[in-house]
């Protein structure tokens, strides 16, 4: 027994959602999402070559380390080739905040307690530095995507999640000159207001904008967070094992208990992109929340295939409010299957195009909102009843900046709709 999916049924279903402005509606962005953005040296998008707008982990990893200097750079570097092959930014922070916890006067690979710290706190000002570049002055996934957001009268207001430090999204919003609220009020020194971010009394166009993770631009001043700061600013919690820790302190945790929140309130819709499922403490809310409340759906789009997405799978399988949407297959009501587009209705080819055919010219045809870009363009075009060839995927590439696209998600949890065959 074989199972399978079609994916036009549950595009049209989504963008059926998507237009109508009537569902709670919430994005959970990921580091992939940026890195779906090409462009060159000097900053401007391209649709062919270029590099990613961010680095991913490895490249995160390699620039950290190479920008270091002296001692620091020595002691990083030993850390490395001691962690072996599996070594990356978050496993070299765990190992540095633990020498500096256990060592005191005593010296390893040059560097005391002391030592330690002032490398760790070295090593995230680089990240800070790397994460810190601009949006894109072109029209771009971010630009389309708040298009979408505040081009459509809604009942509720969208809410936007995100792990990442940048300032993309709000370069986005501020272009566009489209209200949104980060939790922080004041105008002088804006401070952090978990009261605001509970009570959601704000009007729905103003869009939400949750950095689960903090951000540039934020600073810890006596006991609170205000924000600022500039992009030199950055009270983060970063990629290390004191992650899980960090995030149960203001105002982390109430930007957490505000997408456990979403995700408890009936018909709320989450799509993830550019999420590897693999934060624990995130998946945790993720999971505790959709065994809560029926009534919620997560909907996941991969860049990779389903085998490559295990972490997303594994979660789909348990909780069958979750579905993982892959380059080849998805999880969809708890049941893998594999990809079988049906014979689409009148008027449909255009529309298929904007999330299936090949990813390169000469490819086989594949699912393809994995890449930000590409579903930012869906999203944007969800209202549209007559599509021309400058919608589909590789024009969409070309127009935002193309290039190799990232694991990114939303999935559509709408279990009743497979196809099963033998």
């Amino acid at each position: 027994m074989h199972t399978f999916h079609n994916p036009d049924r549950f595009m049209s279903d989504l963008r059926q959602i998507l237009s109508q402005g009537r569902k709670r509606i919430g994005l959970l962005v990921g580091a992939g999402a940026p890195m779906s953005l090409r462009v060159n040296d000097a900053g401007t998008l391209v649709s062919k070559g270029g590099r990613s707008l961010m680095p991913g982990v490895e490249a995160l990893t390699t620039q950290a380390i190479d920008a270091l200097t002296g001692q620091q750079k020595a002691a990083a570097e030993a850390i490395r080739a001691e962690l072996g092959a599996t070594a990356n930014i978050e496993s070299i922070l765990t190992r540095i905040r633990l020498l500096q916890q256990a060592l005191g006067p005593a010296q390893v690979h040059g560097l005391d307690s002391e030592g330690y710290k002032a490398l760790g706190a070295e090593v995230c000002r680089k990240i800070g530095e790397v994460v810190g570049v601009p949006l894109p002055k072109e029209r771009n996934a971010y630009t389309e995507l708040v298009s979408w957001v505040s081009g459509t009268l809604r009942a509720h207001a969208v809410e936007i999640f995100t792990t990442n430090y940048d300032l993309l999204f709000e370069e986005a919003f501020e272009r566009s000159r489209a209200s949104y609220f980060d939790g922080f009020t004041g105008g002088h020194l804006p401070f952090f207001d978990p009261v605001s971010v509970a009570s959601d009394d704000l009007p729905p166009r103003w869009s939400r904008l949750w950095k689960l993770h903090g951000s540039l631009g934020w600073a810890l001043e006596g006991d609170s967070v205000v924000r600022g700061r500039g992009r030199t600013a950055s009270q983060l919690v970063y990629p290390d094992h004191l992650k899980y820790e960090l995030t149960q302190k203001q105002p982390y945790s109430a930007l957490f208990e505000r997408l456990r929140q979403f995700l408890l309130t009936p018909d709320s819709i989450l799509l993830t992109s550019g999420f590897s499922f693999r934060d624990a403490h995130i998946c945790a809310v993720l999971d505790e929340a959709l065994a809560m409340n029926a009534n919620a759906s997560v909907m996941a789009f991969q860049y990779m295939p389903l085998a490559s997405e295990e972490p997303a799978c594994k979660l789909a399988y348990e909780r069958p409010n979750l579905s993982v949407y892959a380059s080849d297959g998805a999880v969809i009501g708890g049941v893998k299957g594999t990809w079988r587009p049906g014979d689409p209705p009148k008027n449909w080819e255009d529309i298929r195009a904007t999330f299936w055919g090949p990813r390169w010219p000469g490819e086989q045809s594949q699912f393809l909102l994995g890449d930000f870009a590409l579903l930012t363009r869906f999203c944007a075009l969800a209202q549209a009843t007559d599509m021309s060839a400058q919608t589909t995927p590789d024009a969409a590439i070309a127009a935002l900046g193309g290039g190799a696209p990232t694991a990114i998600a939303v999935a559509l949890a709408n279990a009743g709709r497979l196809r099963r065959e033998c």
